[in-house]
């Protein structure tokens, strides 16, 4: 197998799988059930993931030019991604049944949006990062709104549209003044470039425009306005995906440009950093507190999520990477279930919104009430929770970096956070005063059960065995800096000083 299909061999089998659906869609009568297709697009998840860890034995790959690079950082945002859309596409097998004809069109749109965001975390040239982007967001951009019958739903469209693209235009300027900086868009060939480039000031630019495209990706404040209206209006199940798996591929690429490609800059943009955290953090616990509306008050969650992730970005590289990378993983497992327990609940029409919505909810669904609970104290924070060691290492990375007014800042809004998640959990299991109709009786099916029970299982396991995915997160952050330092290598070979690959593993 050549290296240039080896390297992208998760991409391509998205891919096909994604076209396979696409012909086969309309070979089906109108009336006919779109699940067939539903599981092929499972399947297909299952074997990119299976490829993604097949990659991890190759060591690093690179391939088309050294435009991609698989290496163990790569492979665990793929892992990760995979892992989403599989829960993503298990919880929402049976979501348009009844409602829709179109459903086979949205197991396509999930799968090339998946493609997108692998190939975002293996570029490492600029301008590829903006294709995978840009396929990611194309895709993200209809699913937003795929509820064609609901007002709601175009409107959530149509603004993340217009203002994923204005944000897309930052990221792209920000390469075009990389390149006029230092006459490169390869993320390495612009770290060799920093050192003797006569625009210092045009590099920061470039970066500062880049982390603001970026930003909007990631749900930072103060480029985060679109995520309310989205999240609302969006179905369920695709909310549960793009708040996360999007997330963790602006984040791959977010670790790579600043702590690979412009770490030399690292004491001026590590302050920038500390500002949209504090910023991300206090507003998006803020805005949720005012919140009534369930999706909105989690929309709002997701933007101080955000900021508790860029909290990483303060600390020392390895640290930093391997806290970011946790992090990524355990709030993607409780906020995929916390979303797939919600599309339980509400139904396709979403008739469950508001947090008097949920009153009832232990008496009427109890299993559903009970995991959406786990998953809110995984939000806060609680021990035992994938939650509780993703904040407890992203604020101790901070600590030994000495941003320790951040990390108090961190723990404050954490408190804050309590009262709207609390909220939420009081109503769940508060007596209604009359039989609430708003909740879906409809039967949990086998594969959404699946779904609930991995997203479920993975935050216990991430809060009470930690070590495995803490792990392969620092390997990960390892080898990221061991290829930067062989790139360093080729480049000066006189300073070259290289430890082998055996030693991280």
């Amino acid at each position: 197998m050549s290296s240039n299909i080896l390297a992208l061999l998760p991409e391509y089998i998205l891919t096909l799988t994604g076209v396979l659906i696409m012909l086969a869609e309309p070979c089906l009568k109108p009336t006919s059930s779109r699940k067939p297709l539903g599981w092929i697009a499972i399947a297909g998840t299952a074997a990119a993931g299976l490829a993604s860890n097949y990659q991890l034995q190759f060591g690093t790959l690179h391939a088309f030019s050294n435009t991609i690079q698989v290496d163990a950082f790569s492979a665990f945002f793929h892992m990760l991604i995979a892992a989403v859309v599989f829960a993503t596409l298990l919880g929402s097998l049976d979501y348009f049944e009844g409602n829709a004809t179109h459903s086979g069109e949205y197991f396509a749109l999930v799968l090339f949006g998946a493609t997108g965001m692998m190939f975002m975390t293996c570029s490492v040239e600029l301008l590829m990062v903006f294709i995978g982007l840009e396929i990611s967001s194309i895709s993200t951009y209809i699913l937003a709104g795929f509820r064609k019958g609901h007002g709601t739903g175009s409107e959530s469209s149509i603004k993340y549209f217009l203002l994923g693209s204005f944000a897309t235009a930052f990221f792209l300027y920000g390469i075009a003044l990389a390149f006029g900086s230092t006459g490169s868009t390869n993320i390495y060939a612009i770290a060799h470039g920093l050192e003797t480039t006569t625009t210092p000031t045009l590099a920061f630019t470039a970066l500062a425009l880049m982390i603001i495209g970026l930003g909007f990706k990631v749900s930072a404040a103060p480029f985060h306005v679109w995520t309310p209206d989205v999240y609302q209006g969006a179905p369920a199940p695709v909310v549960g995906m793009m708040s996360t798996a999007p997330k963790a591929a602006a984040f791959a690429v977010l670790l790579r440009i600043t702590f690979t490609t412009f770490p030399t800059y690292q004491h001026r943009w590590s302050i920038l950093m500390w500002i949209l955290a504090a910023l991300s953090m206090t507003i998006g616990n803020l805005g949720a507190l005012l919140q009534r509306d369930v999706k909105r008050m989690l929309a709002y969650s997701s933007i101080a999520h955000a900021g508790y992730l860029l909290v990483a970005f303060t600390a020392f590289p390895l640290d930093g990477i391997a806290a970011a990378c946790f992090y990524i993983a355990a709030y993607a497992a409780m906020n995929v279930g916390a979303f797939a327990v919600i599309t339980q609940v509400s139904g396709y029409d979403e008739t469950a919104r508001t947090i008097n919505d949920y009153t009832g909810l232990a008496l009427k669904r109890p299993i559903l009430a009970s995991l959406l609970a786990f998953f809110l104290l995984s939000l806060i924070g609680i021990p035992f929770t994938g939650g509780f060691f993703g904040k407890f290492y992203v604020f101790s990375a901070a600590i030994n970096s000495g941003h320790v007014w951040l990390a108090v800042i961190g723990l404050l809004n954490s408190g804050v956070a309590c009262f709207y998640y609390l909220r939420l959990l009081s109503a769940i299991y508060s007596r209604p005063s009359t039989e609430s109709s708003h909740i879906s009786s409809r039967a949990v099916s086998v594969p959404a059960g699946i779904g609930l029970a991995l997203a479920a299982l993975s935050t216990l396991i991430l809060g009470i065995l930690p070590d495995g995915a803490l792990r392969l997160a620092q390997y990960a952050s390892s080898t990221t800096r061991i290829e930067q330092a062989r790139q360093q290598c080729a480049n000066q070979p006189q300073n070259c000083q290289l430890e082998p690959d055996s030693d991280l593993r």
